[in-house]
């Protein structure tokens, strides 16, 4: 259930990135700042909720971020109504830090529930109900906010006088209303069921202190790195996730604002692949290397592939009604799928050993989201430079490239090189 309340609230996103930029007459990078006050809430807030886990626990810091949640869904009851973009963003941060406890607690405690080598695989169930939401969270807000509304754009919205255009924009801002007013009564019902729920507290394992060694998370570097990675990944799937509407209302698609569910579909897909395939068949290293690889090939894709024919989308699912995309449009969906394995192949890896420093390791690491906010905006800037979204798209190269340094060697290294440690046969840690 909270798995699904993170994916909802998340890819959002994607649809609002360009209502916002219609309502509030913005530019590419202006728009991707919803992207970077939701995830820059993720390093702003880790370490403190962190800190209110370690005091509350991890049943009880779930509850806690579902009340922030709630209360800031509401916040965006004022931003429609004075149509301010500032306040969307101050609603925006706020949901952001309510998920950040959520995401710190939820992720080592499904890491930790079960054996380690399989720790991929239960990530990856969670992954699945994740963005079974982000499917439908773009097609719930498309039918409550877009319903009725005919030549919605940038273009149809320009073209109108000033006084209808205000008050087209009044309008449709006012359709955000009762979207979070039902959004904050769920989240407000569900801190009550998980406060009283008989979630159990997981027992870290312990690390033994010897020669000095392991007095901080940052002496870790297969944590380190792997925030790293976390940073460069989210990054790339928010952009694959968010962008991909502000790329088909470019190419004037009708259904530019449902988009983000083509990624989403194809993550599911991903989800189950690794469900499938973790451990029986590759490794939770080679699933990672897998996806670096494919994830920089689908890239190439984007930028190379037409914007005109739609052969690709056609063939796949062009017989089942669902509207067809233009190939390069097709590859920006298709990153989902590459994107899959990532999130659930990194914390384990990057977990491995660090026993009660994990509650830091799983902050730094949560702190790594923050990619979702400042590689968007790169992204924005490259796409606001050059007069066209795909030009974005460059940026995601590098950080697949990072990803491939972790797979293949970055969550190999257990201490950082020219460092201290016991001899092989006294690591210094216990299980």
């Amino acid at each position: 259930m909270l798995f699904f309340i993170f994916g909802f609230v998340t890819w959002l996103n994607g649809s609002l990135i360009p209502f916002l930029r219609i309502l509030c007459e913005l530019n590419e990078f202006q728009a991707l700042f919803v992207t970077f006050a939701f995830y820059i809430a993720y390093t702003v807030m880790a370490l403190p909720m962190s800190m209110i886990l370690r005091r509350t626990g991890y049943r009880d810091g779930m509850a806690i971020g579902l009340g922030i949640m709630a209360m800031a869904s509401l916040v965006f009851i004022p931003a429609a109504q004075l149509g301010s973009y500032p306040v969307f963003l101050l609603a925006l941060f706020g949901l952001g830090a309510g998920l950040t406890i959520l995401q710190t607690a939820s992720n080592p405690y499904v890491v930790r529930v079960g054996p380690a080598e399989s720790a991929a695989t239960r990530i990856a169930v969670m992954g699945i109900i994740n963005k079974s939401a982000g499917v439908l969270a773009p097609l719930v807000f498309t039918a409550l906010v877009f319903s009725g509304l005919a030549d919605f754009n940038s273009q149809a919205i320009a073209s109108l006088d000033e006084s209808t255009r205000s008050a087209r924009l009044d309008e449709v801002a006012n359709r955000l209303v009762m979207p979070y007013i039902y959004m904050a009564g769920l989240l407000f019902l569900l801190v009550g069921l998980v406060k009283y729920s008989r979630l159990p507290e997981i027992e870290e394992e312990e690390v033994m202190e010897t020669a000095g060694q392991y007095t901080g998370v940052w002496q870790f570097p297969q944590v380190v790195l792997g925030a790293l990675a976390l940073f460069a990944y989210i990054g790339v799937e928010v952009i694959a996730g968010d962008t991909i509407g502000l790329y088909g209302e470019e190419l004037g698609l009708s259904n530019f604002s449902s988009l983000t569910s083509y990624t989403m579909v194809f993550m599911v897909f991903g989800y189950v692949l690794g469900i499938v395939c973790i451990p029986r068949w590759i490794s939770q290293q080679q699933a990672l290397v897998g996806s670096a690889v494919a994830g920089g090939l689908c890239v190439l894709g984007v930028i190379f592939g037409s914007q005109e024919t739609s052969a690709l989308a056609t063939g796949l699912w062009g017989w089942t009604g669902f509207p067809v995309v233009p190939n390069s449009v097709f590859f920006v969906a298709l990153m989902g799928l590459a994107h899959a394995l990532v999130w659930p192949t990194i914390w384990p890896l990057a977990l491995s050993g660090v026993g009660k420093f994990t509650a830091q390791a799983s902050a730094l690491l949560i702190m790594g989201i923050a990619g979702g906010a400042v590689i968007p905006l790169i992204f924005g800037k490259l796409a606001a430079l050059s007069g066209t979204v795909i030009a974005g798209y460059w940026i995601a190269l590098p950080c697949y490239l990072f990803i491939l340094f972790y797979a293949l060697k970055g969550h190999k290294l257990k201490t950082w090189p020219c460092s201290t440690r016991p001899p092989d046969g006294d690591k210094g840690v216990g299980r």
